[in-house]
């Protein structure tokens, strides 16, 4: 059976990764992103019977059930994966960061999943074995200075991947997410502000290092799915832990 994905945010960073790691692995392709160009140039060279790029706002909703059903025509109506990994960070004091900027991180981060979801719902639940994979963040277990509507973002997407894990089951789809603290992408190295939780933790993921989470999470789906040892260790006490004491860990960090 031919295996078809839709991802959004694969112009750049974790998104373009993990087409290239689906696409390497025989996937069929559709590519979403407000970049079209950048899409065009990811898939360069590629077989274009295996791969559609989309110019797609994720907060248009009814944008995105056209594109959906646009990629579903051209597979006959199977999607197996919804990678749902379009998201915008900004990091700064929370009263620095504009209102407009705050709705505009809710707007993608949040909406946009759900978006996505309630247009690739019709689809999954009839193609065997269908995933969602959602993008989360380390951001998720703690609320992180300085990325708080960020933060607050991945909180909202942790909830939304638990409840339709469980809502979804009857359908036979498969949702989870992946968790990864800070990695080299685009989005994060353009920031023209820090946060000493980020300074002192530093960046030691790669995109490509999420992209493997992501294949992981289709071999053998969690609910949650740390990436990196470091932090899958630390996520697994915060579980066991106070919350008390997680954040007397994150004001010692944010010093």
């Amino acid at each position: 059976m031919t295996r078809t994905a839709f991802l959004t945010g694969a112009a750049s960073g974790i998104g373009a990764a993990t087409a290239r790691a689906l696409y390497d692995r025989g996937w069929t392709l559709g590519l979403a992103d407000l970049n079209q160009q950048a899409l065009q140039e990811l898939s360069a060279g590629w077989d274009s019977a295996r791969v559609r790029c989309y110019a797609l706002d994720v907060t248009d909703a009814a944008a995105f059930t056209r594109t959906i059903g646009h990629f579903t025509d051209f597979t006959g109506g199977s999607l197996q994966l919804l990678f749902n990994c379009a998201g915008i960070l900004h990091i700064d004091h929370f009263e620095a960061i504009p209102a407009s900027r705050h709705q505009q991180i809710i707007d993608i981060n949040v909406s946009g999943v759900i978006n996505g979801c309630l247009a690739a719902f019709p689809w999954l639940k009839n193609t065997p074995a269908a995933t969602v994979i959602n993008m989360s963040s380390a951001s998720a277990v703690y609320g992180i200075p300085r990325m708080a509507t960020y933060s607050a973002s991945k909180f909202a997407v942790s909830g939304l991947t638990e409840a339709l894990q469980i809502e979804w089951q009857p359908h036979g789809i498969r949702v989870c997410d992946v968790m990864p603290p800070f990695v080299s992408t685009p989005m994060l190295n353009e920031q023209s502000s820090g946060a000493p939780v980020l300074d002192r933790l530093g960046v030691h993921l790669q995109a490509e290092d999420v992209a493997a989470a992501v294949i992981r999470q289709l071999e053998a789906p969690r609910t949650h799915r740390a990436v990196s040892a470091f932090f899958a260790a630390a996520w697994m006490l915060s579980q066991i832990t106070p919350r008390a004491v997680t954040r007397r860990i994150i004001q010692f960090l944010n010093r």
